[in-house]
């Protein structure tokens, strides 16, 4: 083992290491999209709509982690490129509910397609077959990790 590799026996170390390795591919992913595309913070709350269904801009901010203001801001924007709808909630006509569209449904799906084109093309071009299949059995444990976190 050299000095930059962590020690299996120290998950603070594995932590760090773990966290600056996935850090990277996130960055350099989120880089390559062209500018003006839409933020990290709006492709979450994306994301998340598509996969959970239509949610309160207040439930939302709480899923996300983020204050109610900066939600606001970041649903306005989606809302105002047609990448999200509000609407009262037919519960309780005082609160509003966001669903996304089906333009945001074909930006998640553009992005998507483009971030796993890149990560496919890095996959194949640099990694051999004995890599790709380490790389496969590390996923559910990275997969457990997300989901404890």
């Amino acid at each position: 083992m050299d000095e930059t590799t962590p020690a299996a026996d120290d998950p603070t170390e594995v932590g760090a290491a773990l966290r600056l390795a996935v850090g990277r591919i996130a960055r350099r992913l989120r880089q390559a999209h062209a500018v003006g595309d839409v933020t990290l913070s709006e492709v979450s709350v994306l994301a998340r709509l598509d996969r959970e269904g239509p949610d309160s801009p207040g439930s939302l901010a709480e899923l996300e982690r983020v204050r109610p203001q900066a939600m606001a801001t970041t649903l306005a924007g989606l809302e105002e490129r047609g990448l999200v709808s509000r609407r009262p909630d037919a519960a309780d006509g005082r609160r509003a509910v966001v669903t996304v569209t089906d333009a945001g449904r074909k930006v998640l799906a553009d992005r998507r397609s483009e971030s796993v084109q890149r990560l496919g093309a890095v996959i194949q071009d640099e990694f051999t077959d004995d890599e790709r299949r380490q790389l496969l059995t590390v996923l559910p444990l990275l997969d457990r990790l997300s989901e404890r976190l």
